[in-house]
């Protein structure tokens, strides 16, 4: 399942369904509103680490992750942000529609991980574009 969440459509209501995605979301707009679009995503992702622990979320960076096939492990994959151990989120900053691959990275991302909730974020454009994609 895919979820578009607009800033526009963003509200307490939002975050009362899914509390911590919704802190995450919060945080992610508050980056963007600071900093705007056209800086690389680590510059996003060291600032989201501020307003996560501003907000008390424990979380990883570039956690590494063992994808297996058949039991045994045949690669692995770094998730930008693991928070609270039940959300990945993976920041891209793109211009423009982000293209479809980027859901199915985090997607398979977190069939690997067995996590059952990502955030997908763009800090690219005006407006700060969050997708939620749950397996």
């Amino acid at each position: 399942m895919i979820t578009d969440i607009k800033k526009s459509d963003y509200n307490d209501t939002t975050a009362d369904r899914d509390p911590l995605t919704g802190k995450i979301i919060e945080a992610c707009y508050n980056v963007h509103n600071e900093l705007g679009p056209g800086f690389v995503e680590r510059i996003y992702m060291n600032a989201l680490k501020i307003a996560l622990e501003k907000r008390q979320l424990a979380f990883t960076a570039e956690t590494e992750f063992v994808v297996k096939y058949d039991e045994q492990p045949v690669g692995k994959f770094r998730a930008d942000l693991l928070i609270e151990n039940t959300v990945i989120v993976e920041l891209k900053a793109v211009e423009g529609k982000m293209p479809k691959i980027f859901e199915s990275q985090i997607i398979s991302y977190l069939k690997a991980s067995n996590i059952k909730v990502g955030l997908l974020v763009n800090f690219g454009n005006r407006s700060c574009e969050v997708r939620r994609l749950m397996v």
